[in-house]
């Protein structure tokens, strides 16, 4: 074959043992790779009924036969499981050097299965399998866990991690790369944190194999100079993602007070001429020459990479209209392992709640100080936090409220407000 490697790594956490499944050409073009390969896998092998948070659950990284060649956009892989969040079928995408060292480690998929007795992490390179004790890291945030492990390993390695929110298994917890790369939107965290696996690091140093190199690279260069040469290319690395904000709030569909209102009075402070402006850093994908992670210091003076998802769920959501406000809110995000989506919803719901005099606590729109503090009770699952840790949905089936629980089958929504669609 080629493109695909052919390989899917299936890792037993409870046995501590790994073997190598190969998968035909047939599959390959049934499903294709990435998502279509987690689907089927997940399909095939779970036992119906099994909580998500089980040992009986899996959890999968897996790749497309792009992944990891000379292509516009080549740099994601997805991580998938069943949902504790829905209880169906429950994925994300990451933009990560990982997703191209497990291609170049000779893999398309790697499957974890089990449950590991200790905290651990998982060390890969290339044909070499190590499980490893994550007592040290456990309980460390993901920046201060991937600047362990990058100085063991290298800048290169690609390092897939969970935060203290993915160690307690909060439903609305995420997998982290590189210190704001995120997915696993559907409690995927939570899923890895189930097993007691803090990190995965995969190093490869193979090439992955192709029909035509000459011509693969020959595509690949005119694919990125097709996109450098649009008439917009500028305007998007000023702004990224960060532009819809302007557009959304011009069109009533930016969530604003919990998606009571589409449009937000302090729109211009969030939107992308603001962080454009405030910028310090541009982040991306591999592979990728759109790169939109825009990168600005919060109000404590620290990194924050910034998406339009992150600032519309976190700011005009919660109220909020201050930028540096705003990126704390997602710095923290990022840091502790929360999705930002479902962060900024599910605080958005209790301010709320709050509002309407449904809860005993003052969690006022446009509180920066209560949100954040809010955060840390999610967390730590104190007072209303410990509802709010387990989605929108949850909390509105005990509160009430479910007519304004913003979620789709228990999974938080986007951030784009449906009213005005």
């Amino acid at each position: 074959m080629y493109g695909w490697n052919g390989k899917i790594l299936k890792i037993n956490l409870t046995n501590k043992t790994f073997r190598v499944k190969k998968y035909d050409l047939n599959f390959a073009k049934m499903y294709l790779g990435g998502r279509g390969f987690a689907v089927k896998l997940l399909w095939d092998t779970l036992e119906k009924g099994i909580d998500p948070l089980s040992e009986k659950n899996k959890l999968i990284f897996a790749a497309g036969p792009i992944t990891g060649l000379p292509l516009p956009s080549a740099g994601k892989l997805v991580v998938a499981a069943k949902s504790p969040l829905t209880g169906g079928y429950g994925d994300g995408n990451i933009g990560t050097i990982a997703a191209v060292n497990l291609r170049k480690a000779g893999y398309d998929v790697i499957i974890l299965d089990g449950k590991a007795e200790t905290p651990c992490y998982i060390y890969i390179n290339d044909d070499n399998v190590e499980f490893l004790d994550a007592s040290e890291l456990w309980g460390k945030d993901t920046f201060e866990s991937q600047d362990i492990l990058e100085e063991k390993y290298g800048k290169n390695a690609g390092i897939l991690l969970i935060g203290p929110a993915g160690e307690k298994m909060i439903k609305i917890s995420t997998i982290i790369s590189q210190k704001g790369r995120a997915g696993g939107r559907p409690g995927m965290g939570a899923v890895m944190g189930s097993k007691n696996v803090k990190a995965v690091i995969i190093k490869g140093t193979r090439d992955i194999s192709v029909y035509d190199e000459e011509k693969l690279r020959e595509m690949g260069l005119e694919g990125y100079k097709e996109i450098k040469n649009k008439k917009l290319y500028d305007f998007w690395i000023s702004q990224g993602t960060m532009q819809a904000l302007q557009w959304t709030n011009e069109n009533s569909c930016l969530p604003t007070h919990n998606y009571q209102e589409g449009i937000f009075e302090f729109a211009e402070n969030l939107d992308g001429y603001a962080v454009a402006k405030a910028k310090v850093e541009r982040r991306g994908c591999p592979l990728c020459n759109m790169r939109c992670g825009n990168t600005i210091l919060d109000s404590e003076g620290v990194k924050s990479e910034l998406d339009y998802e992150n600032v519309g769920m976190l700011g005009s959501n919660l109220g909020i209209g201050n930028l540096k406000e705003v990126a704390t809110l997602n710095r923290m995000a990022d840091e502790l392992g929360f999705d930002t989506i479902s962060l900024g919803s599910v605080i958005g719901f209790a301010m709320e709640l709050s509002e309407r005099g449904m809860i005993s606590e003052k969690i006022e729109f446009g509180d920066f100080k209560k949100a954040k503090n809010l955060v840390m009770k999610i967390l730590n699952r104190e007072d209303i936090g410990k509802d709010l840790a387990e989605g929108v949905r949850y909390t509105s089936e005990k509160y009430g409220g479910k007519e304004f629980a913003m979620h789709v089958k228990g999974l938080e929504i986007s951030a784009y407000n449906c009213h005005a669609c």
